[in-house]
Order: C-alpha cells, then structure tokens, then sequence
C-alpha cells in the first residue's frame, strides 16, 4: 500500500481507501485491519479479515467475480484485508435492479448461501460502469451454525440452474481434496470446523437443488440497505 486517503465513514468496522501499486500500475482498494474489528458476540475475535479473503477465494473458484480481488496484507494499521475498490453509483443497489440481473442475483442467492452471508444488505451490491454486479462486506461469512441474512429471497423454492450447480460440484470436489490449491487457501484463513460447514452447505444445495426459503429465525439484515 502506497498511500491512505482516509476512513470510509458509512463501514461499521474501520475501512480505509488506500492507494496500491504492483510498481507499474496503481488502484484504489479497501483496508480492513483487524484492529478496526468490532468484536461480535457469535464469531471469533480478529477473524473477519480472514473472511473476508475467504469469501473471494470461494467466489474465485467459481468463476463468478462475485467478490473484487481480496487479499492479507500488512499495513499501516496492521494486517488487515485489502480489497480492490469498485467505482460505483452509490445510488444504485439491490433495489434499484430490474429483471436484466436475475440471472446475477441467482449466482449471489446461491452463494450467499453456501458462505452463509450474515449480513447481505441492499448496499452491499455494486454495479461498476461496465455493468457488472460485485459484492462486498463478507467479513460476517462462514458461521459453522445457519446464519444467512439477505435481502435477496426472490428465488425461494425455486430450482437453482443447472450451470450454478455444476460450477458448485466443481468446487465442491476441489473443497473435498485436502491437497487442492482451493482447500489449501481455505485452510489458511478459516478453522477446520468452517471449511467442514462449508462443504455441508454446498453438498446440501447440490442435493436439494432448489434455493433455502427464509426461517426460521431472522433471515433479513438491518438495516436492508
């Protein structure tokens, strides 16, 4: 990271917009460090940086680009996550998609779930000026007990496409194979007991083939937006 430009005051942990270069090219990315974690009573302390960079390994084995570009890094406030920024139209978010992005938003429905996204807001959808939808805000992710909170229901009881399953059984034997590239990185940032969870999840989704319905419990976050 080459330079910080200041905290991004809407996150409910400490994020700022920094500057990172690969020593030609230069973008602006989100840190994350840990010490700027609220602690939260149901997920381990200082473990949501790690979550975060687990959400986009998962989105990466897919295929889908769900999550920018996620990594660990050391920075100016310790290490943290560092997460390449999306120019967007802050005004635009999940409710303000028409019918062009259902497609999407099955691919996010679905792996919302198979991450078990506690916290799926209206504003943690994106859309950048190529028209592409990017999620962010995975750090509450990878619970090994059902804590799914989305606002994205709209396919409930519906069959999930047969093209999300077969990228899912894909990355379901890749999570399986302890030697994999995909299981090694997992095994680096979540315990033994949430990669098992994971592979629970993705197994019962590919059995059941329909999306989870809401409950019970509280499946919708708060705020939606």
């Amino acid at each position: 990271m080459r330079e910080e430009h200041g905290m991004l005051r809407w996150s409910s942990n400490y994020a700022f917009l920094v500057s990172i270069s690969n020593g030609e090219e230069t973008a602006l990315a989100v840190y994350k460090p840990q010490r700027g974690e609220r602690p939260l009573w149901d997920f381990p302390d200082g473990t949501l940086r790690y979550r975060e960079v687990a959400a986009f390994v998962v989105s990466d084995a897919l295929g889908w680009q769900i999550v920018p570009p996620t990594v660990l890094r050391d920075g100016s406030r310790g290490v943290g996550s560092v997460q390449l920024y999306v120019n967007n139209n802050p005004e635009v978010n999940y409710f303000s998609l028409d019918q062009r992005f259902a497609e999407r938003l099955m691919q996010f429905a679905a792996f919302d779930y198979v991450i078990n996204n506690a916290d799926r807001k209206g504003g943690h959808c994106l859309l950048d000026a190529d028209g592409h939808l990017w999620g962010i805000d995975h750090g509450i992710g990878f619970h090994t007990a059902p804590k799914l909170r989305t606002v994205i229901w709209d396919f409930a009881g519906q069959s999930v496409p047969e093209e999300i399953l077969k990228d899912l059984e894909q990355v379901c034997g890749q999570v399986e194979d302890p030697c994999s590239r995909l299981r090694i990185e997992l095994d680096k940032v979540l315990a033994d007991a949430e990669v098992a969870a994971l592979l629970a999840r993705m197994r019962r989704l590919l059995q059941r083939r329909e999306y989870p319905r809401p409950g019970p419990g509280p499946n919708y976050p708060w705020p939606p937006v």
